[in-house]
């Protein structure tokens, strides 16, 4: 198995914020959590990119620990693990090609591949624009770039068409399992979208926590 994840609960104190099921994901095996809000979806996808320890439970990816006793650092992480935020979060000052660079920069990898990557996703005459200068789908497509250019294993995206209409959440869509194909990694997408549930064969169902 690529990744597995067993006896995750995480708390603020005594209030229990996620519980999920135990599950295991293998080669080219994509899935989408879903549940209700006040679930912790997003709360799973921070534990599963490394940036958030569980209180309890373990996640093991290609045979590593994400939370071993001493931690890891964050070109481990980096190396890894690529996240799509629902806040895209690019950085103002920068131009598309600096912004994805900047994950080559902390992850101590070549910046040579942001370039051809942009230009794979239809950003060749935008590389100098900032995110100001971008629509809506360019900026996404930018922190797509930004969350493979590393080949990652696992390949994290929280609500990624939740403002989009239908045929844009499809293309979105399309374009992170096309990426996801082109750098092997596994897909995990957190979604209320029932538009997008019905493309993905495995399905992770989070509860409210009693």
């Amino acid at each position: 198995m690529v990744l597995t994840a067993q006896s995750i609960l995480h708390r603020y104190g005594a209030i229990t914020v996620l519980q999920a099921p135990d599950f295991e994901l293998g080669e080219h095996e994509h899935c989408a959590v879903v549940g209700p809000s006040g679930s912790g979806k997003s709360t799973l996808l921070n534990v599963l990119a490394g940036i958030l320890r569980p209180s309890v439970g373990s996640i093991v990816l290609e045979g590593d620990d994400l939370y071993p006793p001493a931690g890891r650092d964050d070109r481990w992480r980096g190396r890894r693990i690529g996240v799509v935020p629902q806040k895209l979060h690019l950085l103002a000052s920068l131009s598309a090609l600096d912004n994805v660079a900047i994950a080559c920069h902390f992850a101590g990898t070549s910046e040579l591949a942001a370039a051809p990557l942009l230009e794979q996703l239809g950003l060749a005459d935008r590389v100098w624009a900032k995110p100001a200068e971008l629509s809506l789908g360019e900026q996404q497509r930018v922190a797509i770039a930004r969350a493979v250019v590393n080949h990652p294993r696992l390949l994290l995206a929280d609500e990624p068409t939740s403002s989009l209409d239908d045929d844009n959440a499809q293309r979105v869509l399309d374009l992170l399992l096309k990426v996801a194909h082109t750098a092997r990694a596994l897909l995990v997408v957190a979604t209320h979208d029932a538009r997008i549930r019905a493309r993905f064969a495995r399905v992770i169902q989070l509860e409210r926590p009693a």
